[in-house]
């Protein structure tokens, strides 16, 4: 028998996509989905991902949520993070990392061989690339190492998810930064939306 109440849901996402969550959120009126996040520095650290899911969860279950879902495709965990969701019947976002379904998973497999030889930037990574990348990776002190860790890469693919002129600035500057080709797409939020929109 439908009550009409709606089930609580927690998204327990990366939080490079937090932005973007909440945003699809608002649009569709999906007030019963309440997000937490994990540290997005773990894209640095993707062995730190699954263990901090699993804590996430049990305490999303502890707190009396009825369903959970992960904001997360693998992200180099190298299937950590799948055993841990199958473990407790947790679905998570199609694909193997962000870039692919904010590109759509389907297109980007269909291109994945120019994908391979692009370094992504994301709202995210155009907002925060100094402190998200410059200084962590030591190429502020050590501008030799540009070449050691983007040397293989043809361009830099700014796929956009909002239409945004500062932002795209931005990604262009960090484009140059690493010496590299900018191209821009807009995306908007990919498969992160269906995602999303299919909770209930």
């Amino acid at each position: 028998m439908d009550t009409g109440k709606q089930k609580r849901i927690r998204v327990i996402a990366c939080g490079m996509i937090a932005r973007e969550v909440l945003a699809i959120n608002e649009q569709l009126g999906l007030d019963h989905i309440d997000l937490k996040c994990l540290p997005a520095e773990y894209h640095h650290h993707p062995e730190k991902i699954a263990p901090a899911m699993e804590r996430a969860i049990q305490q999303a279950q502890a707190d009396g949520f009825e369903q959970i879902f992960a904001g997360y495709a693998d992200c180099g965990t190298g299937g950590q993070l799948d055993r841990v969701l199958d473990k407790y019947g947790i679905a998570r976002i199609e694909g193997p990392h962000c870039f692919s379904f904010y590109f759509g998973n389907e297109k980007f497999a269909d291109d994945s061989d120019a994908m391979m030889t692009s370094f992504f930037i994301t709202d995210f990574l155009a907002r925060h690339f100094e402190a998200f990348m410059v200084k962590p990776l030591g190429l502020d002190r050590h501008p030799e190492l540009k070449e050691m860790y983007f040397a293989h890469y043809e361009k830099a693919l700014y796929l956009a998810q909002t239409d945004d002129p500062e932002l795209t600035r931005k990604a262009e500057t960090a484009a140059q930064f690493l010496g590299l080709p900018f191209e821009r797409r807009y995306t908007g939020f990919g498969d992160l939306t269906p995602a999303l929109a299919a909770l209930e």
